[in-house]
């Protein structure tokens, strides 16, 4: 059974969302994202799904990063993805949710800012179901694409090559966008170095 991730892509993390945190070139993946969907049997959509009171909300972008000192908030973020607004909402041109196989909303909590769609927490011990669910469907390749490469990406990449060697994991580079290069190259390695197999577009992802 192959499975394809759209990981985070929402309009919050591209130039359509100038004043949340938009990703240089975060509204070019639809196209990869769609393809690497043709080829698998199954769809699933990951989305952070926030609101105005969360502890880690810091009120400038010149504030991102500041330790929060929380269990489950690492550092501060600016409003993004909240629920009922644009940046909540997937790009332009992929599904409705309901046309999806399975949904995760992440984030909902006010005190939790997790990146990877497989645990509400950063120490990886309350599930999402996803785990359980790709368990359950058999998955045998995961194509993963999504928004950022070095963020969500990575840290979901991270937590299925650890759940089970039962799937390949394949990260498809064409579907996806990073902060900064520094942080892409080292978020690949990492990737790579975990078991995932990275390919520069669907073309190369198997059939």
């Amino acid at each position: 059974m192959v499975v394809a991730i759209d990981v985070d892509a929402q309009r919050t993390f591209t130039p359509l969302c100038p004043n949340e945190l938009p990703v240089t070139g975060g509204d070019e993946i639809v196209g990869q994202l769609n393809a690497q969907a043709a080829l698998a049997h199954l769809r699933v959509l990951t989305k952070d799904a926030h609101n105005p009171n969360a502890a880690w909300v810091v009120d400038s972008h010149d504030k991102i990063g500041t330790p929060i000192g929380l269990p489950d908030s690492d550092i501060g973020w600016v409003r993004h993805a909240e629920v009922g607004t644009d940046g909540f909402k997937a790009l332009p041109g992929l599904p409705e949710p309901e046309q999806y196989d399975f949904l995760v909303y992440k984030g909902v909590e006010n005190h939790m800012h997790p990146y990877g769609a497989c645990y509400h927490d950063l120490a990886g011990r309350i599930s999402t179901g996803l785990l359980e669910w790709l368990t359950v469907k058999q998955a045998t390749h995961i194509f993963v694409g999504g928004l950022a490469t070095d963020y969500c990406v990575k840290n979901t990449v991270l937590q299925l090559c650890a759940y089970s060697k039962n799937w390949q994991v394949w990260v498809n580079l064409g579907a996806c966008r990073g902060i900064a290069d520094d942080t892409v190259i080292t978020a690949i390695e990492d990737m790579r170095l975990a078991g995932a197999q990275i390919v520069d577009d669907s073309s190369q992802l198997p059939t």
